[in-house]
């Protein structure tokens, strides 16, 4: 589909982060298993129910618009998320890989910060503000999502992984 209109462009990024939330609820647990820490391995749980909620968000879009998303792959969250494996392949259980991946899911959290404030910005233009409405409840979402995290690595999840070098 040819993106020559705003709404042609709408309806490419929702259905990106459609694609970028559906592939981070199968990346959420696999996380959360990983992570030694449980206030980070709580966050990813409860990160994954707010996910299933954003996705049901974006299926009341649909409803709403009348929109047909495009089946496609959101080939960022593909690549993040491929990151974070990289790490679970290569950094053993403990506080240093709490600590990658703490900033693993942080770069995520932006990316998804970014999709939805472009998105409110064309569902306005677009007159749509019951939609922005929704997409401004997710856009909250993700900006508690980061700053938990980074509350988390402050808190001494960082500082952990820091200790654990200096014994080595």
């Amino acid at each position: 589909m040819a993106r020559t209109t705003i709404e042609d462009l709408f309806i490419h990024e929702l259905s990106d982060v459609y694609s970028a939330e559906k592939q981070i609820t199968k990346a959420l647990p696999r996380l959360a298993r990983a992570s030694t820490n449980p206030t980070l391995a709580e966050a990813f749980k409860s990160h994954l129910e707010e996910t299933q909620g954003q996705i049901e968000r974006i299926d009341q879009i649909v409803e709403i618009t009348g929109f047909k998303l495009k089946r496609m792959k959101c080939v960022a969250m593909e690549g993040l998320v491929e990151e974070s494996k990289e790490l679970l392949d290569e950094i053993e259980k403990g506080e240093v890989l709490d600590a990658a991946l703490i900033g693993a899911c942080q770069k995520v959290e932006h990316y998804e910060i970014a999709s939805y404030g472009t998105l409110i910005a064309m569902a306005k233009h677009l007159g749509k503000d019951d939609v922005a409405a929704l997409l401004t409840a997710t856009l909250a979402e993700e900006k508690g999502a980061d700053e938990k995290l980074s509350a988390i690595a402050e808190q001494g999840g960082n500082q952990a992984a820091t200790l654990t070098k200096k014994k080595a």
